[in-house]
């Protein structure tokens, strides 16, 4: 170990170290250009491929307190956000190395606690000026007159009459209930001159689609460029470039993002500027996962199209659902009308047999199974009878209750049925050879969905079912590729349930790469999630490494001007009166440490975005801009005015940086901010829980032992 940590060791901070160690391996997941890893399971030898903190901290060994601690941290992020958890994981690491060098230098542990507690309620209200709203996100998308070919792609020609149609979207499956008609996904993406004899989007020409798409009714603004035949609106004129930083039901969990998101994609809206809508939005809040934006893109586009006729708009993220294809180019990946999930090839012969032929549905609430009772079920008291051959008697009734529950699906005719839960193995046996199609582990909100167009309601046993509970109008196919080509992909064959006018989409997410596939319905969920949480603060933070510079800025504002004792106002960033005296000495020692962990923070996503070849080429980056910030008096001013003009902490080497123009990027206010306070939070309670250890009543027995440290951190 380093010179300067050997006393700390011998104080025993070893929850602090143990924090550091763990969040080190997470710094290639920072920014938008990340470094995937390889975890490989020792008992199987296989492997798969990571990149998110969520997924690393799954594979770490987390036996120490500290780790325990830390994974049940990401985990609450995870939960209520899904988004923030590598910020989370970094920060917890750049802090904790901070505390241990405040440690070194003898600072009190109460004067770290309020100081840097104080520091980061300070920068939290600060930041609040580099908010905007969703409203003033869309007037900026019109003002900046943006341009639909953002990735100078090659597009092919659109007929006025698909104008509105969310299926032109590059990948959006048309229902098949509708007229028949293909569209491929990357039909001209190979080719140098596009001359295609159908009305197809390319796939990268979603952005001229959207204006028009979520254009308020009756707007007559939409035309076509003769030349390259792509999309445009009266407002979208300048072109996008793509980089995340520094460059141009009953209530179930998240019952809450079915809430209306009003006025974003409304026709009600007065402001012209608001036909960009969520399509747009989604971009800014892409971060660079441009596969992932274009899925979403359709997603938004379908289900504005849906509530057009309401006359209001929604994203709703209980109607949205993935399945995972393995062995599928990724440019296969589409959205789907209707669910799109995974059966056996028995029950594939089932689905060729039922194929075009409208379907009887039943939607099941819970187990199919002969065990399964519902929660809140008081079993009888009675005394149970043990015979001498109980195995026949139990086969026996077993071969009854199958009996019995065939026998309630055929007197109603139930071709198809729904199950929240596990099925009964030898049910399913039964129902394929009396032609019963039965799926289990449905999700609540599925099974909602196909109740609202079917008419079907759920019951939780079989025994329950009578004829208003049976649904009609489903309709179940193989589900077939881009191309037209049913797909079988050997142990398991994909199949899709549909029925006309239901408001679940799927996205089908593919790829050849096993180790991949974890990772890409990561990312897809990710950016689905940042959007519901946009539209549910109704603003966000720009993006692109800004909050994070004021920050820093704000923290060395701080540190420079010590604080006077006897002067009330001087104090007045720290609520905390009795801590005056302490923090007039060290208060300049923990904002830095604090402030520490910012320019890490943006110095290690440059690096990893090769916006700098080393941490000191981003160190040196990172100053430059604090010392203009400084000079110009108001960094905030500063910052922001360096965001409009594309030029905050911009590099020439980016992933886009061959596009030239800027992109404004944004980012999540309540996410971000959580993560930062949950990685504080952390990192103190170790701190205190450490210094409760070795101030106690043995403290000289303890620091003076050679106990392991696992006794030490309890």
């Amino acid at each position: 170990l380093p010179m300067a940590f050997r006393d700390v060791n011998a104080r025993r901070h070893i929850g602090l170290q143990q924090l550091s160690s763990l969040a080190l391996a997470g710094r290639t997941l920072l920014g938008p250009m990340k470094s995937c890893k390889f975890i490989v399971d020792e008992s199987t030898n296989q492997s798969t491929l990571i990149c998110s903190a969520v997924r690393l901290i799954e594979s770490l060994d987390l036996s120490s307190a500290a780790g325990q601690l830390l994974n049940e941290t990401i985990q609450a992020q995870n939960k209520e956000f899904k988004t923030g958890m590598s910020t989370l994981l970094f920060l917890i690491g750049a802090w904790s190395n901070a505390i241990l060098e405040c440690l070194q230098q003898n600072v009190p542990v109460s004067a770290i606690v309020s100081v840097m507690s104080e520091g980061l309620n300070s920068c939290c209200e600060r930041v609040q000026c580099l908010q905007i709203s969703i409203h003033d996100v869309n007037k900026e998308l019109c003002s900046s007159s943006v341009r639909p070919n953002a990735f100078k792609s090659k597009t092919c020609q659109i007929g006025p009459d698909s104008l509105l149609n969310p299926q032109n979207f590059p990948y959006f499956q048309k229902d098949i209930l509708a007229p028949e008609e293909v569209i491929p996904i990357n039909s001209c993406s190979h080719q140098d001159d596009c001359n295609c004899n159908k009305c197809l989007v390319s796939p990268l020409a979603g952005f001229g689609s959207i204006a028009s798409l979520v254009k308020p009714a009756g707007d007559k603004s939409t035309s076509v460029s003769s030349g390259s035949s792509v999309i445009t609106s009266s407002c979208n004129k300048q072109k996008l470039t793509h980089s995340r930083y520094f460059s141009t039901l009953g209530k179930s969990h998240f019952s809450s993002q079915q809430g209306n998101f009003q006025g974003y994609l409304s026709g009600q809206s007065a402001d012209a500027c608001e036909c960009y809508g969520l399509g747009h939005l989604a971009v800014t809040l892409s971060h660079g996962n441009q596969a992932s934006m274009k899925l979403l893109q359709s997603i938004v586009a379908y289900q504005q199209e849906r509530a057009e006729g309401s006359g209001s708009s929604q994203f709703n993220i209980a109607e949205i659902v993935t399945c995972c294809l393995l062995g599928l180019p990724e440019s296969y990946s589409c959205v789907f009308p209707g669910l799109v999930t995974l059966v056996s090839p028995e029950q594939a012969t089932v689905i060729k047999y039922f194929e075009d032929k409208p379907l009887r549905i039943l939607l099941m609430d819970g187990d199919l199974t002969e065990q399964y009772r519902h929660l809140g079920f008081n079993r009888p008291c009675n005394v149970r009878t043990i015979l001498e051959h109980p195995s026949l008697q139990e086969g026996r009734a077993g071969d009854l209750w199958l009996s019995s529950m065939l026998d309630i699906l055929i007197s109603f005719e139930v071709n198809l049925v729904l199950v929240k839960g596990n099925v009964c193995e030898n049910l399913m046996e039964r129902c394929i050879a009396n032609s019963i199609l039965v799926i289990g582990s449905v999700t609540r909100d599925v099974l909602r969905a196909f109740g609202e167009v079917t008419s079907a309601q759920p019951v939780t046993y079989l025994t329950q079912v009578n004829a208003a509970c049976v649904g009609s109008g489903a309709q179940v196919e193989l589900w077939k590729a881009c191309d037209g080509r049913a797909m079988d992909l050997g142990e398991l064959v994909p199949v899709r349930i549909k029925v006309r006018g239901i408001p679940l989409l799927t996205a089908v997410l593919t790829t050849t790469v096993p180790s991949k596939m974890q990772l890409i319905e990561d990312r897809f969920w990710t950016l689905v999630y940042r959007l519901y949480h946009a539209l549910n603060d109704e603003k966000v933070f720009l993006g692109g490494g800004a909050v994070e510079l004021l920050c820093l800025s704000h923290i060395q504002m701080l540190a420079e001007q010590p604080l006077q004792p006897a002067n009330k106002n001087a104090v007045k960033e720290f609520h905390n009166p009795w801590l005056a005296a302490s923090a007039t000495e060290y208060k300049s020692v923990v904002l830095q440490a604090l402030a520490s962990g910012w320019k890490q923070y943006l110095s290690v996503v440059l690096c990893n975005t090769a916006k700098a070849a080393s941490v000191l080429e981003a160190c040196t980056l990172v100053d430059h801009h604090l010392k203009k910030a400084a000079d110009c008096g108001s960094p905030s001013a500063y910052i922001l005015k360096e965001f409009r003009r594309g030029d905050l902490l911009r590099g020439g080497s980016g992933p886009f940086a061959d596009h030239g123009d800027s992109l404004k990027v944004y980012d999540n206010v309540t996410a971000k901010t959580e993560a930062w306070r949950r990685a504080l939070d952390l990192v103190l309670l170790v701190l205190q829980t450490d210094a409760e250890i070795i101030t106690g009543p043995k403290r000289n027995q303890l620091l003076n032992s050679h106990v392991s440290s696992e006794f030490m951190f309890l």
